[in-house]
């Protein structure tokens, strides 16, 4: 069985948990204790350089990094019922719905933090190497997330869910994103978004997303 490196406070590995609960894949959790700094000790380090988690390690040793990558691996791997889409339309439309709530809605919370947590002086960019904090992106980035809820009220008035009219990997990235906000920044939903409430309640709901 595939072994599944990662954190219980990453948002980046509750979205790949989130993703394989709603699959119904089993997989063995080993975790990554990131207040320790374990991401950076030697052990954790050859299994992935980038020093960052979650990190997928396959039955040959073999390693895989970054979320999509992950997430690619087992919609490949287990092809019944995918949350990457079937034909090359539903493929090509979740992709770039999940691309933009990962960089328009989590990566703009993610640089507000980073730039922001005195916890993270000297750390502002996840990885191997050390870059120190830029206070003026602080407001720019909850400005980011300011209009990342704007432009996701303004997307789901008109559909169920992100990428239409299924669940997809693109609503786990958001709703790991508004999860986010809320707690390190202090960014929820806004008052009246009404068709955002809708849709996030519908999905906290599910067992999964409690991963």
């Amino acid at each position: 069985m595939e072994k599944l490196y990662h954190s219980s406070g990453s948002p980046n590995s509750r979205r790949v948990r989130i993703y394989l609960a709603e699959r119904g894949i089993p997989i063995e959790l080993v975790p990554v204790d990131l207040a320790t700094k374990a991401q950076f000790a030697d052990a954790y380090t050859a299994i992935n350089p980038r020093n960052v988690v979650p990190a997928l390690m396959l039955e040959d040793g073999a390693t895989i990094g970054e979320v999509p990558a992950i997430i690619r691996f087992f919609d490949e791997a287990h092809p019944d019922h995918p949350l990457d889409g079937t034909t090359p339309k539903e493929k090509a439309l979740i992709q770039m719905w999940e691309r933009r709530m990962e960089l328009e809605g989590f990566a703009a919370v993610m640089e507000t933090v980073r730039n922001a947590a005195v916890g993270l002086a000297g750390r502002a960019i996840s990885g191997p190497h050390g870059y120190e904090q830029i206070p003026a992106l602080v407001e720019r980035g909850r400005l980011r997330v300011r209009d990342f809820y704007a432009d996701l009220e303004e997307r789901l008035a008109s559909v169920s869910f992100i990428a239409g009219g299924a669940l997809s990997v693109a609503d786990i990235t958001a709703v790991v994103t508004i999860d986010f906000a809320t707690k390190a920044l202090s960014m929820p939903i806004p008052d009246g978004h009404a068709a955002t409430r809708r849709w996030y309640d519908a999905l906290a709901a599910r067992p999964s997303f409690a991963a």
